[in-house]
């Protein structure tokens, strides 16, 4: 037995010796991939992500001179995989891209492995069968945990727009119940309240209703249906892009000319609200992409920034990605709202929030050879006091669709904010599309 550890942890130092040899062999096999399409757009960190922490954890189990050690270890590659799998969530990936991203990594771990028998102390047939056991485990487990956490923040994702559905049919029951028991009684279809509020408005318009009262209502039901069809309009984008029915159309742009004309076009719910809206960025930045999503995305956070900042106001920056390596840019929504605490934002603000920090706290004592990384994105002074509005107002439909839509054009999208601090949203989009 004594034997047999020895010979695995040799087995684990030269693991431990070819590890930067694993890691460019990795990530060479997945760009060659063609069905991984977002890994060519991360950063060095961004993409190894939790995959040194996985490692230093499989190298343990190598030496583990008791059940004990291994389990422990096992247990903690566990953690790394699936905090990994969330990541991979926030970066855009879909579930098959993580999965292929595990069988890429299991391939060079047995390459490596059939290298050093053929090449190094040849091990006992025990030690070999051994090893190839603890790396076909690896993997499996990896793969399990990884996905566990990617389909759990799918879920958070669906939860968070229940939520707001059934938030949304309680909003208009309230408005009813200060009117008529028909209304109380009409059908919970969301299209056949649209239907009754809109024939509503127009009773009360050729009604006998006191001046100031009929103009209250006609304001109460004109805002619902607004808001109504704003929100029946989100959810059919939305489903329409879990579908896979939308498709991306790049051409070359100039995104600066893109987003001056979007907060110019915002501009007055800026002033309504009393807040600043100013910009940031390069005279001219042309990049590949599809101009609709792109405004679409910029257009959703602006937004709720500018609706949920009570004094301040927001600065939107957009720039070329600085960090060795990469080829993307880069467009920041910054506001100087009360920042989000936990239980106060929709389900998938609250994922997009744990994964950036997530993200940030591993990525700088994980990468080897210090390969510099993206920094944490800037985030301004709160200057408002006010919590945000409980009420529904879209930003969490609205937010599922700025995420699929960032997965659509191979975009990565963090949050950052904390009490006392304002909030930043970051979207890292390619510089170029390869196939288009």
């Amino acid at each position: 037995m004594d034997n047999l550890i020895v010979e695995m942890t040799a087995i684990a130092e030269r693991l431990a010796a070819r590890r930067n040899s694993i890691l460019v062999n990795w990530r060479r096999r997945v760009q060659e991939d063609a069905a991984l399409e977002h890994a060519s757009h991360l950063s060095l960190g961004q993409f190894y992500d939790h995959i040194p922490t996985l490692l230093d954890e499989l190298e343990r189990e190598f030496g583990a001179a008791n059940a004990s050690a291994k389990s422990e270890a096992v247990e903690e590659e566990k953690r790394s995989a699936a905090e990994h799998g969330i990541i991979r969530w926030q970066q855009g990936y879909n579930l098959v891209e993580v999965m292929r991203e595990w069988r890429h990594l299991h391939l060079c771990l047995i390459e490596e492995l059939e290298l050093g028998f053929e090449t190094g102390t040849q091990p006992s047939r025990a030690a070999q069968a051994g090893a190839v056991h603890i790396i076909s485990r690896f993997f499996a487990d990896g793969v399990c945990e990884s996905s566990e956490q990617y389909s759990s923040m799918r879920r958070t994702e669906a939860a968070g727009r229940a939520q707001y559905v059934e938030a949304a049919i309680g909003r208009l029951n309230d408005g009813e119940r200060a009117r008529a028991d028909s209304w109380r009684e009409a059908a919970h279809d969301l299209r056949g309240r649209l239907g009754v509020v809109k024939s509503a408005a127009d009773l009360l318009a050729r009604g006998g209703l006191p001046e100031e009262d009929r103009a209250q209502s006609l304001r109460m039901l004109h805002n619902s249906v607004d808001w109504m069809s704003a929100f029946l309009n989100d959810l059919m984008e939305l489903s329409r892009l879990e579908a896979g029915h939308e498709r991306r159309l790049i051409t070359r742009l100039d995104v600066t000319r893109l987003l001056k004309d979007l907060c110019n076009g915002m501009r007055p719910m800026a002033n309504e609200r009393r807040l600043f809206l100013t910009v940031e960025g390069p005279p001219e930045l042309f990049v590949e992409g599809d101009e609709i999503k792109i405004h679409r995305i910029a257009q959703n956070l602006l937004g709720n920034a500018l609706r949920y900042t009570e004094a301040g106001g927001v600065k939107v920056v957009w720039e070329l990605d600085q960090t060795l390596g990469t080829d993307r840019w880069t467009l920041c929504v910054q506001d100087t709202g009360p920042g989000l605490r936990h239980g106060t934002v929709t389900p998938i603000a609250d994922a997009l929030k744990g994964a950036t920090d997530l993200d940030h706290e591993t990525v700088d004592q994980q990468l080897v050879g210090h390969i510099p990384d993206t920094p944490a994105a800037a985030t301004l002074h709160s200057q408002s006091h006010a919590e945000p509005n409980n009420g529904p107002s879209g930003e969490g439909v609205g937010l599922a669709i700025v995420k699929r839509l960032c997965e659509l054009l191979e975009a990565s999208i963090e949050l950052q904010t904390a009490p006392g601090k304002g909030t930043t949203f970051r979207v890292m989009f390619p510089l170029r599309y390869d196939g288009r």
